[in-house]
């Protein structure tokens, strides 16, 4: 991270997919392959965890902090592995052009995994990498495939409001549902392995051609989770196993009442009794999945918005300090380099700054944010930029830069943008220019969103914070990158040496 180099932001998702959701098969090696030919050095994605209806799908509303998504699952794959007949993906459903049907997919792949484990189980004994990746992994696997057989046994319910000895976890309770469960259970553990494996192979592609992979581990972990249902002293929870405090941000420039997450905040005085061990498990396990993962609202490791559980809007809440120091320290004893990338963005203090620089953590900047503002002052001008920064046109919380101009952007950011420019451009110009502002900067690294790789409209926009519906939808179309797209973008990465 310490040279110059670049890459795109897209979601695994948002690959073209004849199975309606971009997978971990043919789609993903070939986008590597772009990549590469490109001359980009980047690829980074959203969480990898597993997502579910309940919570519009969202990667950064788990169901768990270590487990996979399993709608990622690449049916070529297997096939290809042997685990299904080329026979039992004929019939595809007409998913639907350029977005994700959720729904659809969802009820797709299940009958394709069913097929899958039905064959599987009579050849369980026979595969020691399965047996081998259940053992690494047993400590947050098997309650999480108890958890997710529990969540369909419950119909999605909340888990605190299942039955009292499967709430509090009562071991004789738990054992009746592991055994009346079994199945379940074992399905999930062979779906995770599935994941995992098409996943390893993946990224063993991407190494062999130059790609490093950028992850992205939430802050924050969802209620309703393995996590905190099998950790309860780990968060600021009552005695009925409800938070009494929940998670958000001050009014911002995403919201005039600020963001209500509604996690759960965590009781770090017992992560501290524990040695931070669940955090070191976590960070670990996203170093073995990723070269350089991202932390999401990295400022919430130095103190956090506290709202009181129930209240409307976050307006009301206040800053309580985090031990994120203590936390940092720990994991570098560990792992001197600590590849982590600081998402610092929003309200970020002198104190989150002293840590991120104490840690030589590279932060991120973002080239929309530049015109919110004087771009005279603002840290995400191009003129104000330090080499040690991860700088990017827009994020996946953002407009697309096209986006913005045609809808979002106020007479004042375009006033400023089009005088830092030194010209007027319409909206479908903007992404070049931005693209190029960002390639000639000091920042080490620059990500780039595919949709302004392909100068997309506000259509294209992945996420809208402080929504809870319609998110996470946008896929690309087949054939969407030309020949000529992957010539010049090779071209101006050799130009600004970031090849």
């Amino acid at each position: 991270m310490k040279k110059r180099g670049s890459g795109i932001l897209l979601h695994i998702t948002s690959l073209f997919s004849g199975y309606g959701i971009g997978d971990l098969g043919p789609a993903a090696y070939r986008f590597v392959d772009f990549l590469s030919n490109a001359q980009q050095s980047y690829w980074q994605i959203l969480p990898l965890n597993p997502t579910s209806p309940e919570f519009d799908n969202s990667p950064y509303l788990s169901t768990s902090a270590f487990a996979f998504n399993t709608n990622l699952i690449s049916p070529d794959g297997m096939v290809h592995d042997g685990f299904i007949e080329k026979t039992d993906i004929t019939e595809i459903p007409a998913f639907p052009c350029g977005t994700t049907d959720f729904s659809a997919v969802i009820e797709f792949k299940e009958t394709v995994f069913t097929l899958a484990f039905e064959r599987f189980q009579k050849k369980i004994t026979g595969l020691p990498e399965y047996l081998e990746f259940c053992r690494i992994n047993t400590g947050w696997l098997e309650d999480f495939a108890l958890f997710s057989a529990l969540h369909r046994r419950f119909n999605g319910d909340l888990w605190s409001d299942w039955p009292e000895e499967i709430k509090y976890r009562e071991p004789a309770a738990l054992d009746a549902m592991r055994e009346s469960l079994e199945i379940m259970i074992g399905k999930e553990k062979f779906l995770q392995y599935l994941f995992f494996r098409q996943w390893q192979m993946l990224k063993k592609y991407a190494r062999k051609k130059g790609i490093a992979l950028i992850g992205d581990i939430p802050i924050y972990v969802n209620y309703h989770s393995a996590d905190v249902w099998t950790h309860p002293g780990l968060f600021q929870l009552d005695k009925q196993l409800r938070p009494t405090v929940i998670a958000g941000v001050p009014p911002d420039y995403f919201s005039k009442t600020g963001q209500l997450w509604k996690n759960p905040l965590y009781c770090w005085e017992e992560h501290e009794k524990e040695g931070f061990s669940w955090w070191i498990d976590r960070i670990e396990h996203n170093l073995d999945l990723f070269d350089v993962p991202r932390v999401d609202h990295f400022r919430g490791f130095v103190a956090y918005w506290e709202v009181a559980a129930g209240d409307p809007n976050a307006i009301n809440g206040r800053w309580v300090p985090a031990p994120g120091e203590k936390l940092l320290t720990v994991l570098k004893n560990r792992r001197a380099d600590l590849p982590l990338i600081a998402e610092d963005l929003g309200i970020i203090t002198p104190d989150v700054t002293a840590l991120i620089d104490r840690f030589h953590l590279p932060g991120m900047r973002v080239l929309l944010f530049a015109f919110t503002q004087d771009p005279a002052n603002s840290p995400h001008a191009p003129h104000n930029l330090e080499r040690n920064c991860f700088l990017y046109t827009d994020t996946h919380d953002n407009a697309t830069t096209r986006g913005w101009l045609e809808s979002d952007a106020t007479p004042e950011e375009k006033l400023r943008l089009f005088s830092y420019i030194g010209r007027e451009l319409k909206p479908e110009q903007l992404p070049k220019e931005l693209i190029q502002l960002a390639m000639m900067s000091v920042a080490d690294t620059v990500i780039i969103p595919m949709q302004d790789i392909l100068s997309l409209g506000g259509i294209s926009r992945m996420n809208r914070p402080g929504t809870d519906e319609g998110n996470w939808r946008w896929q690309m179309e087949k054939d969407q990158i030309d020949p000529s797209l992957i010539r010049n973008l090779a071209a101006q990465t050799r130009i600004f040496r970031r090849a």
